[in-house]
């Protein structure tokens, strides 16, 4: 008797399992694939981050992967850094620049430690920039290659310009 009532619950889970595998399920809406993401459209998912450019190069892998704000002073463009295959930008498309050492004033120190890119194209537009002329740039930083900080640079602005002395 025993053996027949657990035959019978054994049975009757079965069948209900079946019949729950069995039951039609509503077909899903069909679902439109989301658009693709651009990389300019991920870096600007980057989340910003106001800081000096001192702060940057001491603590380049805290700033990795963040989009960092600075308020710098120009030095020059250079192609310090560019076709360096761990960090690669190649000296075709772009262009390096640097800037100034935030904690020395009386005199011009490029601050070498940090490698800044843009574009050929775009620097261009900022052909006329001095040096010590203050900009404020915002970038990604993309790799900290040899300890440093290599941003690629997205916009510049240019919030002063030094005066230029005139020879006679």
């Amino acid at each position: 008797m025993f053996k027949k009532i657990i035959f019978s619950l054994a049975l009757m889970i079965f069948v209900s399992s079946v019949s729950v595998q069995a039951a039609p399920q509503k077909a899903a809406a069909p679902q439109k694939a989301a658009p693709q993401k651009t990389s300019l459209e991920l870096l600007n998912k980057v989340p910003e981050i106001n800081a000096s450019s001192l702060e940057v190069v001491k603590n380049p892998n805290g700033f990795l992967n963040k989009k960092v704000i600075m308020t710098v002073k120009f030095d020059k463009f250079s192609t310090l850094g560019l076709d360096y295959k761990k960090a690669m930008r190649d000296s075709q498309k772009y262009i390096g620049f640097l800037i100034q050492r935030d904690d020395v004033k009386d005199h011009n120190i490029p601050l070498s430690e940090m490698k800044l890119f843009i574009t050929r194209d775009y620097a261009e537009k900022f052909i006329d920039l001095n040096t010590g002329d203050k900009i404020k740039i915002k970038g990604k930083v993309f790799s900290t290659a040899l300890g440093d900080p290599w941003i690629d640079v997205e916009s510049i602005e240019v919030i002063e310009k030094t005066p230029v002395a005139k020879t006679n």
